[in-house]
């Protein structure tokens, strides 16, 4: 059983633009911005609607540049979620209730405070690859297993 998520991360510059989750599924992480896609939404639209609900910015092009899978041990649910970036967008980010946004420069990338995948997809990222792949982790979030390639 799948469900199909987005993840946009906005760039600017030498920037990134990441939120702190306030509430919710991944709280006190450092993150990107998304979340599920609705009924009769398509997947670049659930991502715009999803930045502009947690940033407050309204984001004109999307960037799709990858996909990964993630799973729970013990839990069949398989989060497919669908990677963006963009560098084009109107208004300045806000604080909302579920996000707290902040710039950071992509070498002070607060990884420590962010889930434990991301340190391994985003040099892909950055270095502008398309990549997919798949994370397995434990009941603490421990990472069991990891694919990752480029395509």
């Amino acid at each position: 059983m799948k469900k199909i998520l987005t993840l946009c991360l906005i760039c600017q510059d030498s920037k990134i633009l990441l939120g702190m989750k306030k509430r919710g599924f991944g709280e006190g992480r450092w993150n990107g911005f998304g979340g599920k896609v609705e009924e009769k939404e398509s997947i670049e639209q659930a991502a715009k609607r999803e930045i502009k609900e947690e940033s407050g910015i309204e984001v004109q092009n999307l960037n799709k540049v990858g996909v990964l899978d993630f799973q729970f041990r013990g839990d069949p649910e398989v989060l497919e979620v669908h990677i963006f970036k963009s560098d084009d967008f109107l208004g300045e980010p806000k604080e909302t209730e579920e996000m707290k946004p902040q710039w950071f420069y992509s070498d002070q990338i607060p990884f420590g405070k962010m889930w434990p995948d991301d340190i391994y997809w985003f040099p892909l990222f950055f270095k502008g690859k398309k990549f997919k792949g798949r994370f397995l982790f434990d009941e603490n979030d421990n990472i069991l297993e990891k694919e990752i390639q480029e395509i």
